[in-house]
């Protein structure tokens, strides 16, 4: 599997990734805050992680109590990188990245069902499936109003009443035999 686009599939490095959208520029302390929840051990492996195969880059450094203090971005390559990437991927390839996708919203709906109480109509929790006919107009709408609303919810910040939810999105064509 492609390096980039395998080290970018982690739950917790999709929500690194996450925090640094809009051409946003934070410390390791500044996103802890904002992932609260993931321990400052696993968060700077993943920081490394992201390093080494060029996701973040440290676009500048702050001295703070004679230590060096990175302020990470996400690379500039990282797009053009990743297309290429995509584009250049075997069949085998994508269905690895699918796979690994599936397998950690798996470990995130696992984690869930381990908690002391749970109550799925409460807590939100979903998963359905819709079959539609869109022709590709209608398609691209639903999908520009969705991402707008997903990008608007992705910049909030932790708060008394927020809950940290995982949405995630699969669209796939129908075969010509699943017609």
């Amino acid at each position: 599997m492609k390096s980039k686009i395998k080290a970018m599939l982690h739950p917790i490095r999709m929500r690194i990734i996450q925090t640094l959208l809009d051409g946003k520029e934070m410390t390791a302390g500044e996103m802890a805050e904002k992932l609260q929840d993931i321990p400052q051990a696993s968060l700077y492996r993943h920081l490394n992680a992201l390093l080494k195969e060029e996701i973040l880059a440290v676009v500048s450094e702050n001295r703070i109590r004679g230590t060096m203090e990175k302020v990470f971005a996400l690379s500039a390559t990282l797009e053009s990188a990743t297309t290429k990437e995509v584009e250049e991927a075997s069949r085998e390839d994508h269905f690895n990245f699918f796979f690994s996708f599936i397998m950690g919203l798996l470990g995130e709906y696992e984690a869930y069902l381990q908690e002391e109480t749970i109550n799925l109509k409460e807590d939100g929790v979903s998963f359905r499936q819709a079959s539609v006919y869109l022709s590709d107009e209608e398609f691209m709408d639903i999908m520009t109003v969705m991402g707008e609303k997903l990008m608007a919810a992705m910049k909030n910040e932790p708060g008394e009443n927020r809950r940290l939810r995982t949405i995630a999105n699969i669209v796939i064509p129908a075969t010509e035999k699943n017609q």
